[in-house]
């Protein structure tokens, strides 16, 4: 049986339809909704990546203190997904323009990963490392 996910990921984007599409091309990601928000922008959506998903929109002043990273003159946190051929998605990313900041790589506890940035700075990683999850 699988189980709904607990951990919904979100982030604004200046450009929100614009990063879905990117999302989309560049990661894999699906759209499973998006609402307008009546302006261009995106009032909320979801993107399934795998089992999980993170929920996106535009910018709005909706009382949570967040900053776009060029804001914050550099990522504050960042998104890791598991993927089993992480080569076929680094070279995917590549090719639609993703700025790479971690080139792929065999890391000493057995994950083959990379990390890039999307167009508006989110830090994205993926790599084969799963860890295991505790029994609740």
């Amino acid at each position: 049986m699988t189980s709904r996910p607990t951990l919904y990921p979100h982030m604004q984007y200046r450009d929100a339809p614009a990063a879905i599409r990117w999302l989309e091309k560049a990661f894999g990601f699906r759209t499973v909704m998006s609402h307008p928000d009546g302006n261009g922008g995106v009032a909320h959506a979801e993107l399934a990546f795998g089992n999980g998903m993170i929920m996106l929109g535009s910018c709005k002043d909706n009382g949570l203190p967040m900053t776009m990273p060029k804001d914050a003159g550099g990522n504050t946190q960042g998104v890791y997904a598991v993927v089993k051929d992480t080569d076929a998605l680094y070279a995917q990313a590549r090719a639609a323009g993703a700025e790479i900041v971690m080139t792929i790589r065999d890391t000493d506890y057995g994950s083959r990963d990379f990390s890039a940035r999307d167009p508006e700075g989110h830090l994205w990683s993926f790599g084969t490392y799963a860890p295991e999850f505790p029994e609740v």
